[in-house]
């Protein structure tokens, strides 16, 4: 049984957080200041503190430092009322694990300690099965050398074969999807099956009967009986994507199915246990969603175990040449193109860009330069992103220089074609040239 020791110079309020806390089954002590709290902690060991602020004899500040300092690794709750929210901000600086605002809401107090305990219990778990693990054993397809891909990697060596539920979140097209893979394949689950579902996709009438089933004639157009994602996952994973879409409907019947681990299907009253490992991402901030209130702060905690946050390209662009010359090789193959590489200006302006699109708009961009270039390696006429880019200074009557001539001539041709009402020889006689030159022009442009 967990020990927990209760400091708080309220003592009828410390008598009723031992009479609450004692029901979830948890050994509780109290304290009824820091001078005693720093005493107890010295003279036996407790799994966690949680204190009260501001206390007469010696402040929560005072007895939270002189306890990090004797056991540093010891997890303590500071609670504060809403008016020392800022020096709650400064516990946490000084190695609090968390804080709770007065009066308490005990449902929260409950899913912040089971978060801690289980948190600091994969830690410990993570640390022993870090030793144990075969780093040549380690399968993952995603590419990059940068500290952050590192740190990355490192996370999921850790978490991947651990049971605990995942959170992945980063920008669109980050590869959260890459991630859930590299966790599951490398899990102790990696021979079982691995289901993917994008919350988004579906519609919220439907989504239900996909993730958990449903009975014949369940509803209309359930012409048979359906097995769901979660069965169908059964003793292996599934990646939940773009969780922050999912309804406050459906968020509660995800929350039972985590709590209870059974779910039933739609039109049936049978409960079947089933042996999931939840992976969910998004792009979307689900802390401050929670907070809101467009989603469920009890089903967060469950989800955000080990939280996986992937950085954006533009952050990491010392990765750019390696990724780009992974879909070079690929899409070359695929469109059956030899072509050998990046001329070096078009690689500079790949890592100068800020790729909004993270890695998705860089593949996307690479497989139509490979399917367009001229020659045998890509230029920098041959990307999309700066094409774009010269066509939109144009346009808005920028400053020309630094913009390619071929742009300015390209939009020039486009311009006096449209102005003529499409007519060729009078946009070559406008634009000094030959309708012959002008032909070709349109052709290079791929405007013929």
């Amino acid at each position: 049984m967990k020990k927990i020791l209760v400091v708080d110079d309220d003592t009828a309020h410390a008598r009723m957080l031992k009479i609450l806390m004692t029901e979830w089954e948890y050994e509780i002590h109290l304290a009824e200041d820091g001078t005693i709290a720093v005493k107890m902690v010295k003279e036996q060991p407790f799994d966690m503190v949680l204190m009260d602020m501001k206390m007469v004899k010696m402040s929560g500040m005072e007895a939270l430092q002189l306890i990090k300092t004797y056991n540093p690794s010891l997890p303590v709750i500071i609670m504060t009322a809403y008016s020392s929210v800022n020096t709650a901000v400064k516990a946490l600086k000084i190695g609090a694990y968390d804080y709770l605002t007065k009066p308490l809401d005990f449902d929260k107090l409950k899913l912040t300690i089971e978060r801690i305990f289980e948190s600091i219990f994969l830690k410990t778990e993570n640390e022993d099965l870090k030793i144990r693990l075969d780093e040549k054993a380690f399968k993952h397809d995603i590419i990059g050398k940068s500290p952050a891909i590192c740190a990355l990697l490192d996370t999921i060596t850790m978490v991947a074969p651990t049971d605990a539920n995942v959170l992945i979140s980063g920008e669109s097209g980050t590869g959260k999807e890459l991630v859930a893979s590299a966790i599951h394949y490398n899990s102790l689950r990696k021979h079982q099956t691995f289901v993917r579902i994008n919350c988004a996709a579906i519609t919220e009438s439907l989504l239900e009967s996909e993730l958990f089933g449903h009975e014949k004639g369940s509803f209309t157009g359930a012409d048979k009986k359906r097995e769901g994602k979660f069965l169908k996952a059964n003793k292996g994973s599934i990646l939940l994507d773009e969780i922050g879409e999912m309804s406050l409907a459906m968020q509660a019947k995800l929350l039972r199915v985590i709590q209870e681990k059974e779910i039933t299907p739609v039109g049936s009253d049978q409960n079947i246990k089933t042996d999931v490992r939840i992976i969910a991402s998004t792009n979307k901030d689900l802390k401050k969603m929670s907070e809101q209130g467009s989603f469920r702060q009890d089903l967060y905690f469950r989800l955000n175990v080990v939280n996986v946050e992937i950085p954006p390209l533009r952050e990491r662009n010392e990765d750019i040449p390696n990724l780009a010359l992974h879909f070079l090789q690929n899409f070359s193959k695929k469109n059956h193109r030899d072509i050998k590489g990046f001329a070096p200006e078009a690689m500079d302006a790949m890592i100068r860009y800020g790729w909004e699109g993270n890695v998705r708009e860089l593949s996307n961009c690479v497989e139509r330069a490979v399917v367009l270039a001229r020659s045998d390696y890509i230029t920098i006429d041959d990307l999309s992103f700066i094409q774009a880019e010269g066509m939109e200074n144009i346009e808005s009557g920028a400053n020309l220089e630094n913009i390619k001539l071929s742009h300015i001539e390209e939009k020039a041709i486009i311009s006096t074609l449209e102005s003529t009402g499409g007519n060729k020889s009078e946009a070559a006689r406008r634009l000094g040239i030959t309708r012959k030159t002008l032909l070709k022009k349109l052709k290079q442009y791929g405007k013929a």
